[in-house]
C-alpha cells in the first residue's frame, strides 16, 4: 500500500517559511560571503526560525553532532518525520542552496527527486542519499519518489514554491506546520498563491511545546 504525500515546515508567526530570497548565483553559503551583511541577516533569521530543532537529540544524532540533546514533543516529532519518509521531492532552488551547505553525508538518507529544467546524472552521497534530477514535471518527480518510497511516505521537502505547486495540484495528503515565535515581516510566504477554492483542511493534531507549536492537517478536496 502506498504511503502518504506530505510536507513539514517551520513557519514564522506571520506566515513565512524563509527570509527574503537571496539569488542562488550569489552563492549564499560560500565561505567568502559569510561576512556579507545580507548573508548574515538571512542566516540569522533562518537560524531563529529553526531554533527549535537544533537542541533535539534526534537532530544531533542524525547529523553526527554527538550524544545528548533534548527529548520531548519536539524531539519525537523530528524523529517521526524522518522515520516516516521513504523518499523526498524538492525544487531546484532548494537543491542549489543545499548543495552549497549540506555535508557530504547529506541529511536525507533516502532518494531525493529534484524538479528541474536541467538534465544531470544522479548524484550519490554518503548515508543512502541519492539525488535524481527530473525534467518532466512535478508529477513525474512524485511518481519516482513514490516508487522509491514503497509503503513509506513521500515528503515534499521544499521550497515554498514547490510545496505550493503540489498543494494546488491536489497531490498533498497531509502537512505539518511548526509555528515559531518569530516575525519576519517579509520573505517567502507558505500559502501565497494557494488555490483556496479547491482545498479544505481537517485538523489532525496540535502539539505545543515550550519552544513552538506543531500543527498537522489532512488535505481534502473542497
Amino acid at each position: 500500500m502506498a504511503g502518504k504525500v506530505f510536507f513539514s515546515v517551520s513557519m514564522s508567526l506571520d506566515g513565512f517559511v524563509a527570509p527574503e530570497p537571496v539569488p542562488v548565483e550569489n552563492e549564499l553559503f560560500s565561505p567568502d560571503r559569510q561576512d556579507d551583511p545580507d548573508v548574515r541577516r538571512w542566516t540569522a533569521q533562518w537560524m531563529e526560525l529553526q531554533q527549535w530543532i537544533f537542541p533535539q537529540r534526534f537532530f544531533r544524532e542524525n547529523l553526527g553532532l554527538g550524544e545528548g540533546g533534548e527529548e520531548g514533543v519536539d524531539n519525537d516529532i523530528a524523529r517521526e518525520t524522518f522515520e516516516r519518509t521513504g523518499a523526498s521531492v524538492m525544487g531546484r532552488r532548494m537543491f542549489d542552496l543545499g548543495e552549497q551547505s549540506w555535508p557530504e553525508d547529506a541529511p536525507f538518507h533516502t532518494p531525493v527527486f529534484v524538479v528541474t529544467h536541467d538534465r544531470r546524472d544522479p548524484w550519490e552521497r554518503l548515508g543512502g542519499t541519492t539525488f535524481h534530477f527530473v525534467t518532466d514535471g512535478i508529477e513525474k518527480a512524485l511518481d519516482g519518489a513514490r516508487e522509491a518510497a514503497g509503503d513509506r511516505d513521500v515528503r515534499i521537502a521544499g521550497g515554498g514554491t514547490t510545496i505550493l505547486q503540489y498543494l494546488n495540484a491536489g497531490l498533498v495528503d497531509e502537512f505539518s506546520v511548526t509555528v515559531s515565535p518569530v516575525l519576519f515581516g517579509a520573505g517567502t510566504r507558505l500559502f501565497d498563491g494557494v488555490d483556496a477554492s479547491r482545498i479544505a483542511l481537517e485538523p489532525v493534531r496540535s502539539a505545543p511545546s515550550s519552544r513552538v507549536t506543531h500543527l498537522t492537517y489532512a488535505v481534502r478536496a473542497r
